[in-house]
């Protein structure tokens, strides 16, 4: 192996691009560059660290075991470097070109990306952002890794080095569809069990937030279909005799514009919040703070 010493290391800023882009086009568009220039610096890479760190796969480049090896200490690096340079300067977001990554799963990406999407475009015109599923596992190493600028999610266990901020929490509350039955009976925890439901969950056998407020007094609802995001379980509402429990927020965006109707959940609970997650590293760079003010703006806990 090379040392330090003889590598370039603007050649690692085309590595993790191709590794994040897949293809040396996509690359080369994210760096500015021509093709020919990314792929010299590719053949560099490749013989100073005797690896052809990519595979061609029709039109993918597919990433060897060393590429994979490499691509978190690497992006850690990038990251600690753009952040020490992006504190020299102040974040305009009229005028930056940022590529914004966001951790959001797919249970809550269609009520709450939209409304940040038009936000951060309206405000930032030439900025990127894209949103990519995250495993709660991996939160921690993700975010020291740069995959993610920020994720948005649920209360998980955190480390010292991942700040947090609380955001919106609301109280739970159930949607039906216009002229279910169920509208016209007295409502509360039996007409509630009574009844089908949706969960929406990206894992594949958890129970939610409702179901453990009601294992605590001995009762159980019976779930007959599970799907991964809200709006999807809203539709389903809109189309059956099923009903949805949700955050009372979300269910004023989503389960209205379907005609739905919104009923209060049968048991007293606590409200269920949501938390910004980022990197310390990602503390003071003013990107990455206007981006977590941003989501504070649309989306900060009450009070």
């Amino acid at each position: 192996m090379n040392s330090l010493g003889k590598i370039d290391l603007n050649l690692f800023v085309v590595l993790e691009a191709i590794f994040t882009e897949g293809n040396i086009t996509q690359a080369s568009k994210s760096l500015n560059l021509t093709q020919p220039a990314v792929s010299h610096a590719l053949a560099r890479l490749r013989q100073l660290l005797n690896d052809p760190l990519f595979v061609r796969d029709g039109h993918k480049m597919v990433p060897t075991a060393l590429t994979r090896q490499l691509i978190g200490p690497v992006r850690a690096g990038l990251r600690e470097m753009t952040g020490v340079l992006s504190q020299l300067d102040d974040f305009d977001p009229t005028t930056s070109r940022r590529h914004f990554r966001i951790g959001l799963r797919h249970t809550i990406e269609s009520t709450i990306f939209p409304s940040l999407a038009t936000l951060i475009c309206n405000e930032a015109p030439g900025v990127e952002i894209s949103t990519h599923h995250h495993d709660r596992e991996t939160i921690q190493s993700a975010l020291a890794a740069g995959e993610f600028d920020v994720v948005i999610d649920i209360l998980v266990s955190s480390a010292p080095d991942i700040p947090l901020r609380r955001l919106y929490g609301g109280k739970l509350v159930v949607i039906a569809r216009k002229d279910h039955p169920v509208l016209r009976e007295p409502w509360g925890l039996e007409a509630y069990l009574a009844q089908d439901h949706i969960l929406a969950s990206s894992r594949k056998s958890a129970l939610g937030y409702e179901d453990q407020a009601l294992q605590e007094i001995g009762r159980k609802r019976r779930i007959r279909v599970r799907c991964q995001g809200q709006w999807t379980a809203s539709r389903l509402v809109a189309s059956s005799d099923m009903l949805f429990t949700l955050p009372e927020r979300f269910a004023e965006t989503v389960g209205r514009q379907l005609g739905n109707q919104i009923l209060p959940f049968p048991l007293d609970v606590p409200a269920a919040h949501l938390f910004l997650y980022w990197h310390s590293s990602a503390e003071n760079d003013p990107a990455n703070r206007w981006l977590r003010e941003k989501i504070t703006q649309l989306y900060g806990a009450e009070g």
